[in-house]
């Protein structure tokens, strides 16, 4: 890869990961799934076994019409990608961890934590779970898991999730040591199914509009999303923003869930159709809690999947206006095998549809590496920094027309009715190495939390922000990381790091709601959706 060519994607991923908000939750990242879970358990455990049963349904499963004799000599993964970029084989623990995330609970203890200077701090407790019953809270430090010592032993974040977490019932004794205590105490904590909303953030933004997102469709999305209205009607709303960047996906079911939420009865929402899986139509059955009222859905380069089938939907039947950038492009329909082992094959089994037959997915003829590079693409060659849409050879195939003369296209992922380019002013290494290092996270945890309240920054949202002091002293804190300060890099991206420190002490204080409090005042597509919503 060239130099300025890994410069400009370290830039672009210092934007996503700083606008989703949560830079040491790494499970909350891109997920290119839209699959169901297929039941019968498969009980090939070898690696030839396995590649045999997967040649087998391959042959009566695939998508396409395949010769999949002649994928027989391939390892597992390479045999897979030799079909689309969608079919994977999952590990064991990946396929237990996509399932927890998309299921909308787990078992454990319902801390989210962050290890710093080689310490586990509680960065977040599940009100009302096993550990917030048992008196951990926010800023507490795990020193050690039963027996085990865990701090300051360098331990990677993964070994920490298999020594907290837990089946249902079980107890697990957690050394903690509260702020402003120097003595730690002894907590037996008996883990429990710990229920987790799909809704990352909700809040009315003024008196008649609101604000939600929704990172992922899982399982719960459609139940926490009407209950989440509800409370939100209750204060008036009238008007939406629904924000889908970043949103990878999830099961097709929960986005057809949420479509019903917003359209009238018996409208189609999407369908799917493959070589063996004959057409399924999805329909509205009505009844849902927003089927009046202005909408505005956001949506970027990361909005994959069932954020399409959504988007695209709204889009099609012009229930509302779709604003951001171009999304993923990923029209394929994964189901799940399992095997006994708890590894599981998630196979491409059929394409999905908008309501006008519209097909999303991008080509991936190029091959797997091309289709992974697919974003950094779009990044240099200007598509998500120009200050007017790109045109894109993918769109050059017919328009369809809506009845109000709006043209949409076809292939490669749904195009934005108004397009926000990706704002990249003040990106450069210095703030990437910053960024990539985790340096924000360590200065916030480790030093300005104590400076601050979440009363007063509650309060003080529009606002606030950080001192000259703090950034004095967060440029102290770089030097102690050994982390050279390039003077004329560092005064460009000043404004970039003012901003990132008070956003992550509002998502540490105040948690996804406090964050995107802060975020939104000022960021252009909420700009764009209040204008079209006349908010």
């Amino acid at each position: 890869m060239k130099k300025s060519t890994s410069l400009n994607l370290l830039i672009a991923l210092a934007y996503c990961v700083t606008l989703i908000g949560g830079m040491y939750l790494g499970y909350r990242f891109l997920k290119d799934q839209g699959f169901q879970v297929q039941k019968d358990i498969r009980y090939a455990n070898t690696e030839e076994e396995k590649v045999d049963d997967i040649i087998h349904i391959i042959k009566k499963k695939y998508v396409d019409d395949i010769n999949a004799d002649s994928l027989k000599h391939l390892p597992i993964d390479s045999l897979l990608h030799q079909l689309d970029p969608h079919s994977a084989y999952l590990p064991p623990t990946e396929a237990f961890e996509l399932s927890e995330t998309l299921e909308g609970n787990f078992e454990g203890v319902g801390v989210e934590y962050y290890i710093l200077n080689d310490t586990l701090l509680v960065t977040n407790v599940i009100k009302d779970g096993p550990a917030f019953s048992s008196g951990i809270r926010q800023g507490d430090k795990i020193l050690k898991v039963d027996t085990t010592v865990v701090s300051g032993r360098s331990l990677p974040r993964s070994a920490m999730m298999g020594r907290i977490k837990g089946k249902k019932g079980t107890t697990v004794q957690l050394t903690v040591l509260h702020p402003g205590t120097t003595t730690p105490v002894l907590l037996n904590v008996k883990r429990g199914k710990v229920e987790v909303s799909s809704i990352d953030a909700a809040y009315m933004m003024n008196p008649e509009t609101a604000y939600i997102r929704i990172s992922k469709f899982g399982a719960t999305t459609d139940t926490d999303f009407g209950n989440t209205v509800k409370n939100l009607k209750a204060k008036g709303m009238k008007k939406m923003v629904l924000d889908l960047r970043d949103n990878g996906g999830g099961y097709l079911t929960a986005a057809t869930s949420l479509a019903n939420q917003f359209l009238p009865e018996n409208k189609l929402i999407v369908y799917t159709q493959g070589k063996h899986d004959p057409r399924t139509d999805y329909f509205t059955t009505g009844g849902g809690e927003f089927e009046q009222g202005k909408l505005a859905v956001l949506i970027n380069e990361n909005s994959a999947s069932a954020s399409e089938i959504f988007a695209g939907a709204i889009q099609d039947l012009n229930r509302g206006i779709i604003i951001g950038r171009r999304s993923f492009g990923k029209g394929l329909v994964q189901e799940q095998f399992a095997f006994e082992d708890g590894s599981a094959l998630n196979l491409t089994i059929a394409r999905y549809y908008t309501p006008l037959g519209r097909s999303i997915q991008k080509p991936y003829k190029r091959g797997y590496k091309a289709y992974q590079n697919d974003i950094e693409d779009r990044y240099n060659s200007g598509e998500l920094t120009s200050d007017a849409p790109k045109a894109d050879s993918l769109m050059n195939n017919m328009p369809y027309i809506l009845k109000d003369g709006k043209k949409i296209f076809a292939g490669g992922g749904i195009q934005p009715d108004i397009y926000v380019k990706l704002d990249t002013i003040g990106y450069n290494k210095f703030y990437a190495t910053l960024v990539q290092k985790k340096v924000f996270v360590d200065f916030v945890f480790d030093i300005l939390a104590d400076r601050y309240t979440a009363d007063y920054l509650n309060k003080a949202v529009s606002v606030f922000n950080i001192s000259d002091k703090d950034y004095v002293d967060f440029l102290k804190y770089v030097e102690g990381k050994k982390i050279p300060i390039d003077t004329k890099q560092l005064i460009a991206s000043r404004p970039l790091i003012y901003k990132n420190l008070k956003l992550m002490l509002y998502k540490y204080y105040l948690g996804d709601n406090g964050y995107y409090k802060a975020h939104n005042l000022n960021d252009a597509m909420i700009k764009q959706a209040l204008s079209y919503l006349g908010s």
